[in-house]
């Protein structure tokens, strides 16, 4: 959600907030979604119907449902014909085709109706993705995907569906009006609008940017974000600790299982020396603390107990927390270091 950092008028389309906006705008959705896909397809639009961030909820609750940003069906005489899922994506890192897989048998579910016996009669589906980044890495404005015959690739299969993903600064393949329209997608300012495409899609954006419903919804939106702010950081922060506390732990157990190994071997057997390599720390102190000397096993206990206090007094300085907070902290949780307080603070605080 990197486009809060903008003002609503800074927003482009390819922002999900203004794409959405629009969808969801009775006056304009419509004639703007046909001419946005006429031009992105190369066809055409007849009658459609455009609806906003459509929820296909999970069959059951173990499952993934999906949220369609935006959804568009194309009618003809009262009938279905097709379905396009548009959905900008700003950030990398969903694996796409397989999501868009996913999406795509979620959204035919729809249309399979009980006791249906014609399957010609499912609507054609076309999964819309636009990206800023290029997926394939190949420079191409335009990717379209759909099944097809290894063997014979000329052969014709017909199953109405297609994948497109528009990548917004590409070079290659497309057409000039679908250039102009995905440079004003990704930059969304009246000096994009170079073509009588482009011009009206510019004043379906700025009729919208200016209604005073959408503002207040940007602005709520912007609210909304920052009062989860502080609490998702707090809940970061514990994860980070968590996080960094168990890799830390997990190579102090390392660490000791070596240490305890090295010094037992010659005091027990070759059949618990493999147990303590497997199991760690936990058989360690079970099956071998009665033939560990005293002075090994005082040795491993403050080295453990230090290494916590380590990662504690660190994650003090990560915080940003003072050196002086840190001691006092450290008394109240390690009371039989108090008088060492101030020198582990000392030791492990990074300056």
């Amino acid at each position: 959600m990197g486009y809060l950092k903008k003002t609503l008028q800074e927003l482009d389309l390819i922002d999900n907030f203004l794409s959405n906006a629009i969808a969801s705008n009775k006056e304009f959705n419509e004639p703007f979604y046909r001419l946005l896909l006429s031009v992105l397809l190369g066809k055409e639009l007849k009658e459609v119907r455009v609806l906003a961030q459509q929820i296909i909820p999970a069959a059951t609750p173990e499952l993934r449902g999906i949220r369609m940003d935006v959804e568009v069906t194309e009618y003809e005489e009262g009938t279905v014909t097709n379905v396009y899922d548009l959905e900008p994506h700003l950030k990398d890192g969903l694996h796409l085709p397989r999501h868009n897989r996913y999406y795509q048998a979620k959204i035919d579910g729809r249309y399979v109706k009980r006791g249906l016996k014609d399957f010609s009669k499912i609507p054609n589906l076309y999964v819309i993705t636009i990206t800023n980044y290029d997926l394939f890495g190949k420079d191409y404005m335009m990717y379209t995907v759909h099944n097809k015959c290894e063997e014979i690739p000329d052969m014709e299969y017909d199953d109405g569906l297609k994948f497109l993903y528009f990548y917004t600064k590409g070079k290659k393949g497309g057409s000039q009006a679908i250039k102009n329209m995905l440079t004003y997608i990704q930059n969304s300012e009246s000096k994009n609008a170079v073509d009588e495409a482009t011009k009206k899609i510019d004043f379906y954006v700025s009729r919208v940017k200016n209604l005073p419903e959408v503002e207040a919804g940007y602005m709520t939106l912007g609210d909304w974000i920052d009062s989860i702010k502080e609490d998702m950081a707090v809940e970061l922060r514990k994860e980070l600790a968590e996080s960094m506390k168990k890799e830390i732990t997990g190579e102090i157990s390392k660490e000791i299982t070596e240490k305890v190994s090295k010094e037992v071997t010659e005091k027990v057997s070759k059949e618990v020396t493999e147990k303590v390599s497997k199991e760690v720390t936990e058989k360690v102190s079970k099956e071998v603390t009665e033939k560990v000397s005293k002075e090994v096993t005082e040795k491993v206990s403050k080295e453990v107990k230090e290494q916590d206090i380590k990662i504690v007094i660190e994650t003090f300085q990560e915080y940003h927390d003072t050196k002086e907070n840190a001691v006092e902290k450290l008394c109240r949780k390690f009371p039989e270091y108090a008088h060492q307080a101030e020198e582990l603070v000392e030791k492990y605080w990074k300056e």
